[in-house]
């Protein structure tokens, strides 16, 4: 079979892995999506109970629209916003039915190459098609020969631990019954009373920590939930941007979270804890969790933790292919530049598409959450774009492929992590560029972003 015949191998049936297939059977070429989960959207139905801060204008792909719509489907509302279970149940499933047998699920890849060639040897090396290897969920082996490989399959397996060097801090593994790395659902009654009357730490600063925050506060202010507390450990110090861009965010339901987190704390629902790296995790005679920070402080006990400080790239079954990622994000070297939170100002990231998404490997892509690394920050409608670019460039459409036009809404906080990760310190003018310190607003109930990198669950920000 020659290459162009082969079908292109979609890792994840995310939103991102679900639309790159939409776009390619859009141009008459066979996707392959390989999903490790029991259905598609298997990471957002985790994250079911979070809503979006993204709406539903902002979260269907136009290509998988089109191939919905003879179907008799019907968008949902494009001016309200779902959450993960919605997303799921009322679009990415419609979308692999769809897709039919071209979605394969409880195939897990455990490696990716190019086929009789390792990674050293360069004789003839384009010419081979790759070699996608996988593992069926009831053990039977598999290999399968692409045209074409596109990973999507985001970041959600692998959450960053609590420990500030990057590394699980001590005794966090052996506390892994009292911690989570995901936004907790409290309208589940077992999830719920792991929590009221407790006191829990919430350890991150982004849009899942704000989400958390705000259903603890929340919990602590219902009927069951008195004595319900929370202690938020920032490794910055407080700002006017910790609580994000507040009304100057361009997604207003993602200012809303921050300023949701705010209420929490001036409420007294949660105490803040500021310049804080973890280093340990210790016990107390009663056998509760003592935090222990680089600098030797150690924390009032708590009861739980929930740890929300970003996701990293699974790039285990790689290692066979040639990539060029950068050193700090693990995000492709030509993209980095544009979403490096090191320096970025106030959310803008520049259009992109194949060509800053493109590796030594040809016609491999990293895309939707994945391809941003350790950054913060993901929105759908990027992982969109990227994969309209990416299969028109695999279809030799390059004008098309060139052709990107995406404006991202901006956060309204500017400078770099760089900056705001030093304990205490404030933006060269003192307030922010983009807005002043976020006023308290009343909400309804939260909306969030989550968990995949910011969103991932992440409000219309997760990838996969």
């Amino acid at each position: 079979m020659s290459i162009p015949q082969l079908p292109v191998v979609v890792i994840g049936a995310g939103p991102t892995g679900l639309a790159a297939a939409a776009h390619l059977v859009a141009r008459g070429i066979e996707p392959l999506v390989l999903e490790a989960g029991a259905r598609a959207g298997a990471a957002v139905r985790e994250w079911s109970h979070v809503r979006l801060f993204s709406t539903w204008g902002e979260v269907v792909d136009p290509a998988a629209e089109k191939l919905l719509a003879p179907t008799g489907w019907t968008r949902p509302d494009p001016g309200t916003y779902p959450s993960g279970g919605d997303w799921a149940e009322r679009y990415l499933q419609p979308l692999a039915d769809v897709l039919g047998d071209r979605v394969r699920t409880g195939v897990t890849v455990t490696g990716v190459s190019r086929a009789g060639r390792d990674r050293v040897v360069d004789a003839d090396r384009e010419a081979q098609p790759f070699v996608v290897h996988a593992a069926h969920a009831g053990g039977r082996e598999e290999r399968i020969l692409a045209r074409a490989v596109i990973d999507a399959s985001g970041t959600w397996t692998t959450p960053s631990p609590a420990g500030g060097s990057g590394l699980p801090a001590l005794g966090e593994k052996a506390a892994a019954d009292r911690i989570t790395y995901r936004v907790p659902g409290l309208k589940d009654p077992a999830v719920r009373a792991r929590y009221a009357g407790r006191r829990t730490a919430v350890i991150g600063s982004g849009a899942s920590a704000f989400t958390a925050l705000a259903y603890l506060a929340e919990l602590a202010e219902s009927g069951d939930g008195g004595g319900t507390h929370a202690v938020w450990i920032l490794r910055r110090g407080i700002s006017g941007s910790t609580f994000g861009g507040g009304t100057a965010d361009q997604l207003p339901a993602r200012g809303a979270l921050g300023l949701a987190a705010k209420a929490a704390v001036d409420d007294g629902h949660a105490d803040a804890v500021t310049g804080f790296r973890t280093e340990e995790f210790a016990r107390d005679d009663d056998g509760r969790l003592v935090l222990v920070g680089e600098d030797g402080r150690r924390l009032e006990p708590v009861d739980e933790v929930i740890v929300l400080t970003g996701f990293r790239p699974d790039l285990s079954f790689l290692s066979e292919i040639r990539l060029n990622l950068d050193e700090r994000l693990q995000a492709p070297a030509d993209l980095a530049p544009l979403i490096d939170p090191n320096q970025h100002s106030c959310g803008t990231v520049y259009p992109h598409g194949h060509r800053e998404l493109a590796h030594p490997e040809r016609d491999f892509y990293l895309t939707g959450m994945k391809s941003y690394g350790r950054a913060p920050t993901f929105l759908a409608m990027t992982g969109y774009e990227q994969v309209r670019s990416v299969v028109a460039a695999i279809a030799g459409d390059l004008d098309a492929a060139d052709r990107v036009e995406l404006t991202l809404p901006e956060t309204g906080v500017c400078g770099g992590a760089g900056l705001f990760d030093t304990p205490g310190a404030e933006q060269a003018d003192g307030g922010g560029c983009c807005a002043p310190a976020p006023q308290l607003v009343q909400l309804g109930a939260p909306t969030a972003a989550g968990a995949a990198a910011d969103e991932a669950p992440a409000g219309g920000c997760c990838g996969s």
